[in-house]
């Protein structure tokens, strides 16, 4: 499985925000600060928006915000917000059409691989990724 650029760049546009949350942070400071195009930052931003992980406000004092404390943002629905269902194949599904999927051997390993991914990302807050000297708890190949 892969996370898009979408994804990629929609968790360091959450952590960005989360960063500068004294303020509400505008599209082009956030895109400038994280190396993203303005206009993919734009998108990705509303997208956030949308799926209520960001709240929005107009205007010269508006901007994008957290829309809850940054403890309460996992990496899981950050990136299922942007990227849609992260199953590593279609099969893996609950509720797959797979042809296959009541009898498949190999079935049980694609929903554990599912399972191990969605539990490591459900464990992991945007607050864990702010916290100064916390990258020694996370897994590291």
């Amino acid at each position: 499985m892969k996370i898009s650029t979408k994804g990629r760049y929609g968790m360091r546009i959450m952590l960005d925000v989360a960063k500068n949350s004294r303020q509400p942070a505008k599209t082009a400071d956030i895109a400038a600060r994280q190396d993203i195009p303005k206009k993919y930052a734009e998108q990705i931003c509303a997208a956030l928006a949308k799926s209520g992980l960001l709240k929005s406000g107009r205007g010269a004092a508006g901007g994008y915000a957290l829309a809850k404390p940054a403890r309460e943002y996992t990496a899981y629905e950050i990136l299922r917000a942007l990227e849609g269902d992260l199953l590593p194949v279609e099969c893996a599904a609950p509720q797959s059409d797979c042809a296959r999927s009541g009898g498949c051997e190999v079935r049980k390993l694609w929903t554990g691989l599912y399972g191990c991914i969605r539990d490591y990302l459900q464990s992991v807050t945007l607050q864990d990724l702010l916290s100064e000297g916390s990258s020694a708890d996370f897994y590291e190949i």
